[in-house]
């Protein structure tokens, strides 16, 4: 995605904040190297590592505030791109529309398999 388009490369220590909830949803993010946990409004948990997309949901569904929160659990790169110049790279890529599915797809069967999933 770096090479990409122009995105913020972002260099965080272990427990630095990628985003808070409530704050501006106004980008989505990447892992370019360590893994960042995102706690969602119900203490869930996720861990994300290189190459994985996260926040996406909240620009793309329009809500303008993030729902969760991130955080670096161990020394991050992670890659921020702007809500604009992603729907352009999905514009101009749609196959990175398939890949998030199939992110989304795979998240889904890891909470499904540990229990953590709510129906």
């Amino acid at each position: 995605m770096a090479s990409q388009v122009d995105c913020e490369v972002m260099t965080l220590p272990t427990g630095a904040r990628v985003f808070s909830r409530g704050g501006a949803a106004d980008a989505i993010h990447a892992v370019r190297r360590g893994i960042v946990e995102v706690i969602g409004e119900r203490s869930e948990r996720l861990c994300y590592r290189p190459g994985e997309l996260f926040s996406y949901q909240d620009i793309l569904w329009r809500e303008d505030l993030y729902r969760t929160e991130a955080v670096a659990r161990t020394p991050v790169e992670v890659v921020r791109l702007d809500r604009l110049r992603f729907l352009n790279l999905l514009h101009n890529h749609p196959t990175l529309a398939i890949l998030l599915i199939s992110q989304q797809h795979e998240r889904l069967r890891e909470q499904r398999t540990s229990g953590t999933c709510c129906y």
